[in-house]
């Protein structure tokens, strides 16, 4: 079994892809996990990796440290063995810190990952899921978060699955879908919107839904930063499938832009803020600067909410610019100011935020906890809200068309997956074109 596990499977169309998981032995119909009681130290929890990219292996990292050693690592599943390998002998041995993780000195003992539990391939993920773990972290592209989530749901697995889940409509409706189904089944899901375990962030919420700052009026968010291009050419021996598959956050078909894949943290904070998501939006943009790929650097939207609140959104990926992620609320008694380390509020009722945990660690302790407990924690549907919203404006953006989110949730067509899920030819689709590019 473990070479044949570790070899590229054949190539799926893209109907086999959309319908593989049923073909899973799944236990979809056993109770959910949450009816066992999980006693630290001693009733273990498996966890699977699907994705070995940075942010997969740093989420590992996060959830084996953050409660105790009988969370171990299980199976691991990725696209590519190369990726795979350096992901399990980073685990293994340590690394550094980095944006989103602490430095750690490796978890080997909590790893039982042999050669028969490393999966490769786009079905890889089917295989772990039927190795016997009992939560799945959800980390590859987000182009395939929708196929994975809702196999792991059928499986009755309990989820930790990374931003954004979606890239399209198409993917928005069926991670809402899959949401409500792990919701009846007890399942716990927890979403890479880290913010959302952040002290200082739960606090200044809080505050606001009790009125510190009076009735909101309006509000801003930002995610402008440095940014990169994609200059190296794709190597000749190279399809164009793997390469857009290696090279995922410059293709938007895969990555969703870097408005969806990344701006999503700072509008999640809006929607939770403002308890709504938007009813309309109307975008710009366009791409000054980068090379390679199809996606933009830089987006400017303007989200109406619920009783006519309107919502600035800027996000920029330029080097060599003014720098700004953060939230601002703006209400009748005072303004709410949050970013990533600090936050406070001016007005009638001020308040300074205090210094927060680490966030990715914490929301897996929140997850594990959940699970322990039985008192299932579910994230999906917020977290398809906020990427919804991110989706809207760059549909916006992209084609110079004003947009409600009625008509792009339900009667948009937009799907972005490619014919077929092999390793082979695969056009890039033109850079967007205001005005020309249609709204689908």
């Amino acid at each position: 079994m473990g070479n044949e596990d570790r070899q590229q499977s054949g190539p799926l169309s893209r109907r086999a892809f959309v319908k593989a998981a049923a073909a899973v032995s799944l236990a979809g119909a056993t109770p959910a996990l949450t009816s066992r009681l999980y006693a630290a130290g001693s009733d273990g929890l498996k966890v699977g990796l699907v994705g070995c990219g940075g942010r997969g292996t740093g989420a590992t990292t996060q959830a084996l440290m953050g409660v105790d050693k009988s969370v171990k690592l299980w199976a691991m599943a990725d696209l590519f063995h190369d990726k795979l390998e350096a992901s399990y002998d980073m685990l293994s041995k340590g690394a550094e810190a980095r944006y989103d993780r602490v430095a750690f000195g490796g978890l080997a003992d909590q790893m039982e990952v042999p050669e028969q539990r490393r999966f490769i391939g786009f079905d890889a993920y089917q295989k772990l899921l039927a190795s016997g773990i009992d939560l799945v972290i959800l980390a590859t592209p987000p182009h395939f978060r929708a196929e994975h989530f809702e196999a792991a749901v059928r499986a009755g697995k309990h989820v930790f699955m990374e931003k954004p889940v979606a890239v399209d409509p198409a993917g928005i409706r069926r991670i809402i879908a899959a949401a409500k189904t792990a919701e009846q089944k007890g399942l716990s899901v927890v979403a890479g919107t880290q913010r959302r375990h952040q002290l200082h962030y739960i606090e200044i919420i809080r505050r606001i839904h009790e009125g510190a700052i009076g009735e909101i009026l309006a509000a801003q968010c930002y995610w402008n930063g440095a940014g990169g291009s994609l200059r190296s050419p794709k190597p000749a021996e190279m399809s164009d499938m793997e390469w857009q598959c290696r090279r995922w956050d410059y293709y938007c078909w895969i990555g969703g832009d870097h408005i969806v894949e990344q701006h999503v943290h700072n509008l999640d904070i809006i929607n939770w803020a403002l308890r709504a998501h938007p009813v309309q939006c109307m975008g710009m943009g366009g791409r000054a600067v980068r090379e390679g790929g199809n996606i933009w650097d830089h987006f400017a939207v303007e989200f109406e909410y619920p009783g006519g609140i309107r919502v600035l959104s800027m996000c920029r990926q330029i080097p060599g610019c003014s720098n700004r992620v953060s939230e601002r609320i703006v209400g009748t008694k005072g303004v709410a100011y949050i970013d990533g380390a600090t936050g406070f509020i001016e007005g009638e009722h001020p308040y300074d935020g205090p210094a927060s945990p680490n966030p990715y660690v914490q929301e897996h302790i929140d997850l594990i906890k959940s699970i322990r407990e039985g008192a299932a924690l579910n994230e999906g549907m917020q977290v398809a809200e906020s990427t919804m919203a991110a989706i809207i404006g760059r549909m916006s953006a992209y084609t110079g068309r004003a947009l409600k989110w009625d008509w792009a949730m339900n009667a948009s067509k937009l799907d972005l997956s490619p014919p077929k899920y092999e390793f082979g030819d695969l056009p890039v689709a033109p850079v967007a074109i205001p005005g020309k590019t249609p709204l689908i």
